[in-house]
This record gives structure tokens, sequence and C-alpha cells, in this order.
């Protein structure tokens, strides 16, 4: 109730000026203007300002602490999780490069080439994507290790079957998978025989490795073992059924990713046609290009235009992403 009125009241100050016109004769000076003065509406608009802020202070600060230390710390579990060591303060630089650095670099060179509202436009867009881009790119990163894993566990699974039929135990088939397999099984394997050996149990270990690398066949995987460690059991037969299954969940996904390929490419010919338009136009009247990029009017039409691009095109991803 009090958030509405403080915008109630900040836009009362705001469209006092039209309101304060009597009769035939429109004043020059409104209202507000007259009572208060030009200092006291801006100590009015200030401390409306700090109010609003004062009252929203918790979720403000937390939303800077997201977007910033938020953020690096986002991207260093990501990496601890990659097995990539980078130190804070480098993660902090290359995000200060990425946003600030970016935007204020496009912003200087289009200023000096003489196209200063183009130069605005653009250098808030590589401050915006720069800002936001890096959690989707440590994403698409821990998303792609987690696919080569994936790949990979089927291969892991033969060994430590074979392991198991020739009178290894657990720890030791796991041994083996970290001598004879590739990152990134190997390291996640190699981090649950690290953790056995100081003495944490294989059970919780194995959990640990779910955490990490939360896929279903993983999960399949590490609740298969620690029941069958429990009640007793063939775990090398067990392995030998996920393994199929883990074959037939592949060759499924690669026909559904050869199937809505098509869809991928119409989208990004979609996507791409009003840019092609743009250059098209511009190349055949000499005179377009001005229009779009240095007037108010045709830098709005651009954000309209980049917006509803970015729309159709997460809507057409949506529809095309397919969980197996």
């Amino acid at each position: 109730m009090i958030s509405k009125f403080i915008h109630f009241f900040i836009f009362f100050v705001f469209a006092s000026p039209l309101l304060a016109q009597t009769g035939n004769k429109p004043r020059e000076v409104s209202l507000i203007l007259d009572i208060l003065g030009i200092k006291g509406v801006l100590i009015v608009i200030g401390v409306t300002v700090f109010t609003y802020t004062y009252l929203n202070s918790v979720k403000l600060f937390g939303w800077i602490d997201d977007q910033t230390f938020g953020t690096r710390d986002y991207i260093l579990k990501k990496f601890e999780i990659m097995f990539i060591e980078v130190e804070p303060n480098k993660i902090t630089i290359a995000l200060l490069l990425m946003s600030f650095g970016l935007g204020t670099l496009t912003f200087c060179i289009l200023a000096l080439l003489g196209n200063v509202p183009l130069a605005v436009f653009l250098g808030l867009v590589f401050l915006v994507v720069g800002w936001k881009a890096p959690k989707p790119i440590v994403d698409y990163f821990e998303n792609k290790r987690k696919k080569l894993y994936a790949t990979q566990m089927v291969d892991a699974l033969n060994l430590l079957g074979n392991g198991l039929r020739a009178g290894l135990t657990m720890p030791q088939a796991i041994g083996m998978v970290v001598d004879e397999m590739p990152a990134p099984v190997s390291q996640e394997f190699n981090l649950v025989l690290q953790q056995a050996k100081i003495g944490v149990p294989l059970d919780e270990a194995l959990e640990n490795l779910k955490k990490r690398v939360y896929t279903e066949d993983n999960e399949m995987f590490v609740t298969s073992v620690n029941i069958l460690r429990e009640t007793g059991g063939n775990l090398a037969e067990t392995f030998d059924t996920i393994v199929m299954v883990i074959r037939e969940r592949v060759r499924l996904q690669l026909k559904i990713e050869t199937y809505i390929a098509s869809g991928k490419v119409q989208a990004y010919i979609i996507g791409a046609m009003p840019f092609a338009m743009i250059v098209m136009f511009g190349t055949g009247d000499p005179e377009y290009f001005p229009l779009l990029f240095g007037t108010f009017l045709g830098i709005l039409c651009l954000v309209i235009i980049c917006g509803m691009v970015g729309l159709g095109m997460w809507v057409i991803m949506k529809i095309i992403d397919i969980k197996v």
C-alpha cells in the first residue's frame, strides 16, 4: 500500500505542470513550482526516492549483490565443478571488461565516427549483453561437459562391470576407470575415489557425484549402486542393464536431434530475415541508414525489431526443445 502511494505521489509531482493550467490562458510556471520552488521540488523528489529505496532496501541490495558478487560466485562455483582453477580477481576483471569495458569501447568508437545516437544505443546494448552473457556462457560449457560425461558413461560402466567380474572391489574398479578413461569421467570418478580414501563413505561420495553432475543416467547409476550395496545383488549385471538403457536413450536423442535440426535452421533464417532486409534496403537507398541509425524514431524501431526477433527466437527454441 505504501509503495502504491509513493508511485502515485511521484506521478503527481511530474504530472502537476499539466494540471496547473486554468482557463484558456496557459500558465508558464506550474503550481508545484509556484508553491515549493525548484529547490523544494528537488527536495520532495529526493525524499520520495530515498523513502522508496529505504522501504525496498533489502530487495535492492539483494539484486545488486546477485548481479555483482553473485555472478562472480556463480561462475567460480561452476568452474570448481568443471575442475577449472581461476582466481576470483581475474573473474571480476573479466566481468567488468565484458560489460562496462565493451560498452564504453563501442560508444567511444561510434562517437568518434560522429554517430552519437547509434553510439549510445549500441553502447547500452553491449553493456547489457556483456553484463548478462557470462552466466549463459558458463551454463553452456557445463551442459556440454555433462553431455560428454553422459557419452563416456557407457564405457565407464562397462569397465566397472568387467572389473567386478574379475574380482575387484568397487573402489578398485573405480580406480581402473580413473586410469583408463579420459576427462571428465576420470576427473569425477577420481574425486569419488579421493573422498573414499580420506574416510568418506562410498555411498556419500557417490551421492556427491550425483549432485555435481546431475543427469538421469548418473542418478540411475548411483541409486542402483547404493541400493545393491545395502541389499546385495549382482552389480555387474545391473551395470549391463544401465548401459543398455543409456544406449537406447542416446539413440533416441540422436533421432530427435535429427528431426529438430530443420526447426533450428528455420529459426535462424527467420531471425536473420529482418536484418537481411535492412541491409538490402540500405544498399538500395543511401538515405535509409541515416534515417534508421541517426534518428530517435529509427533507433526506437530498431529496438522494437531486435526485441520481437529475440522473442520469436525464444518461442521457437522452446517449441523445438524436446526432453528425452
